[in-house]
């Protein structure tokens, strides 16, 4: 991923409002980012841990999407969980159900599409092996290349994306 500026970010959001996204807070180490190894950037908001954002790159610029995060102490009887971006497998706290409103009218109606990812969207890391997950299994063996495995990734995230902006 080419790396991006404050104000790119900023202004790539599709499902929040103006006000939201010059409030929201970038990751901590942005400034040492490792874009080099990053398909898209990801990160819970430091300022508030119940938001987290992505920011996929695309042919016309950046497209921001804000996302929900479950709120901490919620206990599941899963012992482990598949991220559906990477398809990394972690403990069952490793991977949380990020909301999403829709782009537009129906978001602000309160409609909402959600997704199973790597509760700190470090998937790129994690698809290179630059991660490991806490679940000592959590890559499964492949065929695929890692070339592969990343165009599937961006499908998934194609796909949600798809999903916030249709409408």
């Amino acid at each position: 991923m080419e790396p991006l500026s404050e104000k790119q970010i900023r202004s790539s959001f599709v499902n929040c409002t103006k006000g939201e996204a010059t409030r929201l807070k970038l990751p901590l180490d942005f400034a040492e980012l490792p874009w080099g190894d990053l398909d898209f950037l990801g990160w819970v908001d430091p300022g508030a841990p119940l938001r987290a954002h992505l920011v996929l790159p695309r042919v016309n610029g950046p497209l921001g999407i804000s996302l929900r995060v479950p709120a901490v102490g919620r206990t599941s009887a899963v012992k482990s969980s598949l991220c559906q971006i990477c398809l990394t497998g972690h403990a069952s706290s490793g991977v949380s159900l990020l909301a999403a409103p829709l782009a537009g009218a129906r978001g602000r109606e309160g409609n909402t599409v959600g997704i199973y990812a790597c509760s700190d969207l470090a998937c790129s890391l994690y698809l290179r092996g630059k991660r490991q997950p806490k679940l000592r299994s959590g890559r499964y063996e492949e065929s695929l290349t890692l070339d592969e495995r990343i165009a599937r990734m961006a499908g998934s995230l194609d796909a949600f994306a798809a999903k916030v902006t249709a409408g």
